[in-house]
């Protein structure tokens, strides 16, 4: 007779690695949680990898933008700003660069405010002027995510513009305010030559998709244009 017909269950039970000592249904169990585990990680990995992709892609594309706008034939055609996609089938590209210094912010401004575009970066929202260039420029970003650091921007902070042509204008923001989009334009009050920052408020809000706007609006600092890299 077989040796196992002398053991006890509990004892079988205790001999054997724990997951073959559960009943089936709880081995099921632990291996599809177990499984679930990994697909979440993997899934946060590949998510992570694509967004640091997609960085490196529209940092390429917008250095191939000034490379070939800067050059002297192009210099004289406003109208024929070299533009490029960063990935074929993109409906955005790079229109400009910010960067704020003391908080440690360097973002590219992609063309369009709509949903493709702002999961890659903040969008200059259609109708504005480009950042950088003489009107008023409006650009939108995430709260939780591109411009969460507004909620830390104060009066008197500076921040530095690129345009396409590799010019660097410079900024100081004046003013900070909390607006309901359903009545107040985001370009109301604005004068020349200024930027708005704008995100959904308040920054943790547990919902997205408020009427509540935080803005941030900055004027452009006169005599303060430079050549990129200069």
């Amino acid at each position: 007779m077989p040796i196992t017909h002398y053991l006890s269950q509990p004892a079988i039970a205790r001999a054997l690695p724990w997951p073959l000592a559960l009943p089936s249904w709880q081995r099921g169990l632990r291996w599809a949680g177990l499984a679930v585990g990994l697909c979440m990680m993997f899934d946060g990995a590949w998510i992570q990898a694509k967004a640091q992709l997609a960085q490196f892609l529209i940092a390429s594309a917008w250095a191939s933008q000034v490379e070939q706008n800067t050059q002297a034939e192009n210099r004289s055609a406003a109208t024929a700003l070299a533009i490029s996609k960063p990935w074929p089938w993109a409906d955005t590209w790079p229109v400009a660069r910010l960067q704020f210094a003391q908080h440690d912010i360097d973002l590219f401004v992609l063309d369009g405010a709509h949903g493709s575009a702002l999961a890659f970066g903040p969008g200059r929202l259609h109708g504005t002027a480009d950042p950088g260039e003489a009107g008023v420029s409006v650009v939108g970003g995430h709260r939780d995510t591109h411009f969460r650091f507004l909620a830390e921007v104060a009066a008197g902070d500076r921040l530095s513009v690129t345009n396409q042509m590799g010019e660097v204008q410079e900024y100081q923001v004046f003013d900070m305010a909390v607006v309901d989009s359903r009545v107040t334009p985001l370009t109301a009050h604005a004068q020349d030559d200024e930027l708005i920052l704008v995100t959904c408020y308040p920054f943790d809000a547990l919902q997205a998709g408020g009427p509540m706007r935080y803005v941030v609006r900055a004027e452009k600092m006169e005599a303060s244009t430079q050549e990129y890299g200069s």
